[in-house]
């Protein structure tokens, strides 16, 4: 099973981040990737940056574009890995291991799978969706 490990700041966590030499965030990010890469796990991973970027807000027509992202620092998503594990629990050990510091929030998510989606197997998107994770070599 999939799932996504979401990287989330608070405030707390941004002044903590004032007082890490980058140089050493960057080596312990870089383990930690390498260890989920050497034990098979890591599917995907990247962090994101704060500017550019845009809100599109959706509950009016036309949707309404904002810059963004979101001006509240405990919305902001900061980056994220997606892992294939065995269990839920296997994906929880992982994302406890990240070397994320104080104030630093690590939501983990499970990833939809082809399953869930077998009561609507003969829908021509759902079909397609596995044809394209193919071509793409995300299966």
């Amino acid at each position: 099973m999939k799932h996504m490990l979401i990287m989330r700041a608070t405030a707390e966590a941004v002044e903590a981040s004032k007082q890490i030499d980058f140089n050493e965030m960057l080596n312990a990010m870089g383990a930690y990737n390498e260890s989920m890469i050497k034990a098979g796990v890591m599917v995907a991973g990247e962090g994101l940056a704060d500017e550019p970027g845009f809100v599109v807000d959706f509950g009016s027509q036309p949707p309404v574009v904002s810059d963004g992202p979101y001006g509240e620092v405990h919305e902001m998503f900061n980056g994220f890995w997606i892992i294939q594990t065995a269990t839920a629990d296997e994906a929880l050990e992982w994302a406890k291991r990240c070397p994320l510091g104080p104030g630093a929030k690590l939501e983990v998510r499970r990833v939809h799978e082809d399953a869930d989606f077998d009561a609507f197997a003969d829908n021509e998107y759902v079909q397609k969706e596995k044809e394209w994770r193919a071509q793409l070599g995300t299966e």
